[in-house]
């Protein structure tokens, strides 16, 4: 299978995917498309193609071009065939839901999942109560626990439906007998595996039910992923419907969301850069994942050096010097 599941798996495309690096829910255990992918062909702004399709994984031989194209974004040329690492689909799959009362809690749950379960976990997802909320009233769906200020979702997959039960069975068991864990659910039957995936892949169409999103996309530290949502509400008050977050805990990625009844410039003004600015005194990335485009790249300093943009820009005049390729994105 390809090693790669998004929440727009439904409509998003593999060449939109290479070309921003698309990372997914899986990333803990299947890696990002920099290591999936192990050749490509591209065409450039002048026409000319670049084929790189090796079908090997081992080639040192020279400059590895392919990791240009990936996500660039398109700016450098366009992806028009990718040659891919896929990876057995595993045979079976386990799903644990469960409540947590603190964010330290949530913490130790996660490094307690990775040192028990190596072999097995393939997600380790983070919602917190409002995008829960969200779901709950916007979308009806019934949650499985009682209501925690926080919730995680664990999912461990193999060949083995009995070793996969219970190793999850004997983490969850410890995790709750330490109170990391309050309340939990677990699920093996693939429809009760599938709606428990549901809740956390509803959160993003939930939101959009209270009016205008800002979506913000960012990797920090795990020690400070639970700070965003008060840092953030004490900024835009009662502007603001809802401000929530939800991510990728494995790969250190926090999706965090304001809503209001509509667009408002002063809100934005509260959010942004500050987000941003938080984001790199932490040495996180102000886009984990979804990219710089063309709204985000006046913030692109925040991420990157000086010297490194400066490196950008000489690649992209190389290789594109009249821009034209996807034009007036990602380089300032």
């Amino acid at each position: 299978m390809v090693p790669l599941d998004l929440g727009a798996k439904g409509s998003c495309h593999i060449g939109g995917n290479v070309s921003t690096n698309a990372g997914g829910l899986r990333l803990l255990r299947y890696g990002s498309l920099h290591g999936s992918v192990v050749g490509l062909e591209a065409v450039l702004a002048n026409g000319r193609i670049v084929n790189t399709l090796q079908r090997l994984r081992k080639d040192n031989t020279g400059y590895d071009l392919k990791q240009l194209f990936i996500g660039a974004e398109g700016t450098l040329g366009m992806v028009t065939q990718v040659a891919l690492q896929c990876v057995q689909r595993p045979s079976s799959s386990c799903v644990a839901f469960l409540g947590c009362q603190t964010f330290d809690g949530v913490l130790q749950t996660f490094r307690a999942a990775k040192s028990m379960m190596p072999e097995f976990l393939s997600s380790f997802e983070f919602m917190d109560s409002e995008s829960i909320r969200c779901v709950v009233e916007n979308k009806g769906y019934a949650i499985p626990v009682k209501e925690h200020p926080f919730y995680v979702l664990i999912e461990v997959s193999g060949s083995e439906d009995d070793t996969l039960e219970n190793s999850l069975l004997k983490f969850v068991e410890k995790a709750m007998k330490t109170d990391w864990v309050l309340d939990g659910t677990m699920a093996k039957e693939p429809s009760h595996v599938k709606n428990l995936w549901r809740i956390r892949e509803s959160i993003s169409e939930s939101l959009l039910h209270a009016g205008y999103v800002y979506k913000y996309d960012v990797s920090v530290p795990l020690q400070n992923y639970g700070d965003a949502v008060g840092l953030v509400r004490g900024r835009v008050g009662d502007g603001a419907v809802r401000v929530c977050s939800f991510g990728h805990m494995g790969d250190s990625n926090l999706h965090l969301n304001v809503t209001s009844r509509e667009f408002s410039a002063e809100i934005l003004a509260r959010i942004e850069p500050f987000i941003y600015t938080w984001t790199s005194s932490l040495q996180g990335s102000i886009s984990a994942e979804h990219g710089i485009g063309l709204l985000k790249k006046k913030y692109l300093q925040y991420s990157k050096t000086p010297a490194a943009i400066e490196t950008m820009r000489l690649l992209k005049q190389a290789m594109d010097p009249k821009g034209i390729m996807n034009p007036y994105k990602v380089i300032p």
